[in-house]
């Protein structure tokens, strides 16, 4: 089976992670859009045409049968075009995991870190406002400009990331926040700050994990046997620190190369 997963950039590479360790027989294609990164504080119009130029090249170059967009900014934008648009592929987005905060959050405060256009973006505030019914709940939000771009840079555990995270973090931590939903696949990497800053205690909810489950169970359904090798090669379309990439996925297996898109 043949996979396709984008992102702007490092950040869906913690949705690779996931899918690596429970997904087999399978190719799976990455694209890192960094020429374009970040998505965050693109326009609604912009990110829908990068969407779909790079569903179009990884259906032209890899005839994918699955497309994971491993962006919650991007599924904001255009899950509902793609589907429409490539209704014979498997589509797959990411969303926050607000529901799963819910459940878990024992102070009913809950934090949310997203990029901009995500807050911003129709299917957030829609997923907000139909869960605000199952349970009462109070969320800080907050739009991290700038995040993303220090993680691309592998300054992970610089002073200036700990100082911006800090500044976000710290009326959260007051107000008594014990859950925090990382809302853009990038934040992820940076949860060891975030739990130095809030707590060990505090409940990170990032949504690797259900998007992997989500495909094989999509998979499952077109017949996919999940047995076999599964092979991941890596197409940045601008700059990318390759330190990163292995650092997130720990394997020396896969290729990397640059693409035009």
């Amino acid at each position: 089976m043949k996979v396709g997963v984008f992102d702007s950039g490092l950040g869906g590479l913690t949705v690779i992670s996931a899918i690596q360790k429970v997904f087999k027989g399978a190719d799976i294609f990455y694209i890192a859009d960094t020429a374009y990164a970040p998505y965050g504080e693109k326009t609604t119009q912009q990110i829908l045409e990068r969407c779909d130029n790079i569903t179009n090249y990884l259906l032209q170059k890899h005839d994918i049968e699955a497309l994971v967009v491993a962006c919650n900014t991007a599924t904001s934008a255009a899950i509902e075009h793609l589907r429409r648009k490539f209704p014979f592929l498997i589509v797959i987005g990411t969303e926050p995991g607000i529901k799963p905060a819910l459940m878990i959050s024992k102070t009913s405060k809950i934090g949310v870190l997203a990029t901009p256009s995500t807050l911003k973006g129709s299917k957030y505030q829609e997923l907000v406002n139909e869960l605000s019914s199952i349970k009462k709940v109070k969320l800080y939000e907050q739009a991290c400009i700038g995040l993303v771009e220090q993680i691309e840079k592998g300054e992970i555990d610089s002073e200036k990331t700990f100082k911006m995270l800090e500044k976000w973090l710290t009326p959260m931590k007051m107000n008594s926040v014990d859950t925090i939903v990382l809302g853009c696949t990038h934040y992820p990497l940076v949860h060891n700050v975030i739990k130095k800053i809030m707590g060990e205690n505090t409940n990170l909810i990032q949504t690797g994990d259900a998007i992997a489950n989500r495909l094989i169970s999509l998979s499952l359904e077109i017949e996919h046997k999940n047995k076999g090798d599964l092979s991941i090669s890596i197409c940045h379309t601008g700059e990318i620190n390759k330190n990163m990439i292995e650092r997130i996925l720990d394997n020396k297996k896969i290729i990397i190369r640059k693409c035009d898109i």
